[in-house]
């Protein structure tokens, strides 16, 4: 009888491979195929070791990689001989860390089904505790402290497991087996209940969730922290508390979120698609913004809680505390970050107990620290095309980020972002690691927070990068860590340019930085310094033999008062209509006499200029009378969508004529379209048709520039296109002819910048780098 032979093999994995439940997945497919050896996580990836025949092992390989855990995310992975050892059992091994790491760092996900049903279950000794995980849920990147993922390198390294939950960790057959997070009643996460004089109310887990539900029927607004930081709430059908929340956050007008117990409850109040509901029971957990139901509701203070807006952001109890909390109080509340206007979240305890009580009448603390902080995620899908947007890329998402087909090179590479919406990213080991939405570090605590979480980051990974990344406007806070960076690490600065870079944010996610066809690159943005030094944002740009061009732009106009004009879309109104003779009784009445005066001299001063579809966005909501002063950014866009979204309502039906061919030059001629705009508003054609005309002569532009430098593949990035009918509109009149690109896994908003200035790197010819170094 012949002899089968029984070699070792080494299996590698890389990826997303912590904190997933993989090692228990290989143990319990060990036991299957009766194998010995071990599995242990490393600095660079996955490694597991056993005794087999070779058909057992190539059997062993293809289930591990066709049925790898949900949560997992496979980037590369191979197997080999290995020197021969012979193995008695299989175990899992103590994680040992190799320097430096290359691996993808998990996400936080959301409480799974199964933990869901622990905590609701009486008989279940995780019934009503808040802080129920297993490997498919919980927090993960919010809480790690350095690599691997393992207990003792995160913040559960001070809570010493009980003996059941001891046994459940190293039980094979459990769900908990290597939960990093598993804690019980037995051995607790505590929490507190703190008024604003620092007193604890309520300590008992179970008096807490009662004690909160009736703060909240009372109107009181409560802090609490949660995954990724502190979160305001109170009740989201309490018009009045709701009002005195948007005082306390020096907030009038922007949207809140809001926290369901449930998805019938959502379902009551809004218009759900299939994607839409997937979002929402994601692991992500993302905050959706969804259409409310015609009639409104008496059930929610809708025109508190987004005046003037015809959706809300709707999110799912995502952690088994939020699950509780509103099982017991059983509506809907509101729930934003626990800040005051522009300053970033808080999320030190000490800082919130100290802080807090000018915003919240109760806070609600626990002894979990968080390492990272985190903002909700934010999409919303397109109403047409059902185009996913992300809106705000932090927990749930961030920092992981995978493209196999990125060809990369091996050097290590620090992006810095830009100064709003700022992220920054890191290219380390042929691995894309893209930092959680930063806030806007104009502000003070905003950069501090964005130095700790990159000194953070960086420690994880030990990297040292050999190239610092930055945008090319010389005073972003971003661009001076940037010059620190490069003396620190001794390492070559280079500036990109803004719009290049939200192009080649675009271009990398879409595998198209080898494209052998011309690539049109459309950038339509609020602010960003061009190479011409004056304020680009309405940009053309083609992508041809790894060389970024500009090619086209929409018209200048003048660029005054700073910031200002960004905050008082009148301004934009007025540098766009002064020399237009008809515009003068639609525009002037926004001014008192003194500022007509001084506006008109000003500008004939003026010397900068800006091509910025952000400010014509602006100019035209002013111009129909939507608003005139902002209190946060944005807001003259999204009225402008709306007004146009209620012409079209449920169709992108309009007269043919719209669509007329015309040169380029005209179609991106702002004085052209403003005249227009302004003379159909004197002829008393309704603003809603006007906002959506205005709409589709932006997407004409689109096409004539296409047409004119023959592009058939568009990429299309920049703030302007968080707005989804904009989108639907690109995709109904350029969709037939031409391949549109939209960022997929990245905002179009300035939080891109940073990948895209990675990417750019990667993409463009050294000696390009060389010159606009």
């Amino acid at each position: 009888m012949a002899l089968i032979e029984v070699g070792n093999f080494h299996i590698q994995i890389n990826g997303q491979v912590q904190g997933v439940g993989f090692r228990p997945f290989i143990f319990q497919l060990a036991q299957k195929f009766g194998l010995c050896g071990w599995v242990s996580n490393a600095a660079d990836g996955l490694h597991i070791e056993f005794n087999a025949t070779d058909a057992i092992a190539c059997r062993l390989y293809h289930e591990i990689i066709a049925n790898a855990p949900p949560l997992s995310h496979i980037t590369s992975h191979d197997m080999r001989a290995a020197v021969f050892v012979l193995y008695e059992n299989f175990t899992i091994r103590e994680s040992h860390h190799q320097k430096p790491s290359a691996l993808l760092l998990s996400p936080d996900f959301a409480i799974c089904e199964n933990c869901r049903r622990d905590v609701s279950d009486s008989a279940n000794r995780r019934y009503q505790y808040a802080f129920t995980t297993c490997t498919q849920c919980g927090p993960r990147y919010s809480i790690n402290e350095q690599l691997p993922y393992d207990r003792d390198n995160t913040s559960m390294k001070g809570f010493q497991m009980c003996v059941r939950c001891e046994a459940e960790y190293t039980d094979p057959a459990n769900r908990r087996h290597f939960s990093q997070t598993n804690s019980c009643p037995d051995c607790p996460v505590t929490m507190k209940l703190y008024d604003k004089n620092q007193n604890v109310v309520e300590e008992s887990q179970v008096k807490v969730f009662n004690k909160i539900a009736e703060l909240w029927r009372a109107g009181h607004i409560v802090a609490i922290k949660g995954i990724g930081g502190f979160l305001l709430t109170c009740d989201a059908s309490n018009a009045g508390t709701i009002r005195e929340l948007r005082l306390r956050k020096h907030r009038p007008s922007k949207p809140f979120a809001l926290m369901f117990p449930d998805l019938m409850r959502i379902q009551n109040q809004v218009y759900l698609s299939d994607l839409e509901l997937i979002a929402l029971q994601s692991t992500a957990a993302p905050i959706v913004l969804l259409r409310l139901r015609d009639g409104g509701s008496t059930d929610l203070a809708s025109k508190e809680i987004a005046p003037r807006l015809s959706r809300i952001g709707a999110i799912l109890a995502y952690t088994p505390l939020f699950h509780l909390l509103l099982q017991d109080f059983n509506k809907p509340i509101v729930a934003t970050s626990a800040n005051s206007s522009n300053a970033p979240m808080i999320y030190k305890d000490e800082a919130a107990l100290n802080e807090l009580p000018s915003l919240a009448d109760f806070t609600l603390v626990h002894d979990r620290e968080i390492v990272a902080l985190q903002d909700d995620s934010v999409v919303i899908y397109s109403p047409v095309h059902r185009q996913r947007i992300i809106m705000r890329r932090a927990r749930g998402f961030s920092p992981f980020y995978s493209n196999p087909d990125l060809t990369l090179r091996p050097t290590s590479v620090l992006a810095l972002g830009g100064l709003m919406k700022s992220t920054f990213t890191l290219l380390h080991l042929r691995n894309v690691h893209v930092s959680q939405y930063l806030g806007d570090t104009d502000n003070y605590e905003a950069q501090i927070d964005y130095k700790k979480t990159l000194e953070h980051f960086t420690r994880m990974f030990e990297a040292r990068p050999t190239r610092i990344l930055v945008d090319k406007h010389p005073d972003y806070f971003t661009t001076l860590a940037g010059e620190q960076l490069q003396l620190q690490h001794n390492a070559q600065l280079i500036k990109i340019q803004h719009h290049e870079a939200h192009f080649a944010s675009v271009l990398g996610e879409h595998n198209l930085h080898d494209a052998t066809e011309t690539v049109l690159g459309v950038i339509l943005d609020g602010t960003g310094l061009g190479d011409d030094g004056h304020i680009w944002g309405g940009e053309f740009f083609v992508y041809r033999d790894h060389t970024i061009t500009r090619v086209e732009h929409f018209a200048y106009f003048n660029q005054f008062l700073g910031n200002k004009m960004a905050q008082e879309p009148r301004l934009s109104a007025f540098s766009l209509c002064h020399s237009i003779e008809e515009a003068g009784s639609v525009i002037q009445p926004k001014f008192s006499e003194t500022e007509w005066l001084n506006y008109n001299k000003l500008i004939l001063k003026n010397t900068l200029k800006t091509s910025s579809v952000g400010r014509l966005f602006d100019a035209v909501a002013s111009i129909l009378g939507l608003i005139d002063k902002t209190s946060y950014e944005g807001e003259a866009a999204l009225l402008l969508e709306e007004e146009a979204q209620r012409y079209f309502k449920n169709d992108l039906q309009f007269p043919p004529a719209w669509t007329q061919t015309q040169s380029v030059d005209r179609a991106l001629s702002t004085g052209t379209l403003i005249t227009a705009i302004v003379l159909k508003k004197m002829q008393g054609i309704h603003r809603s048709e006007i906002a959506a005309w205005f709409h589709v002569q932006l997407v004409v532009a689109i096409r004539q520039v296409a047409l004119k430098h023959k592009c058939q593949k568009i990429c299309c990035s920049g703030g302007v296109f968080q707005n989804g009918l904009l989108v639907d509109i690109a995709i109904t009149i350029l969709g037939a002819e031409s391949l549109l690109y939209f960022n997929k896994d990245l905002s179009p908003n300035d939080e891109n910048l940073s990948a895209g200035q990675a990417f750019w790197d990667n993409m463009v010819k050294r000696e390009t780098i060389n010159e606009k170094a």
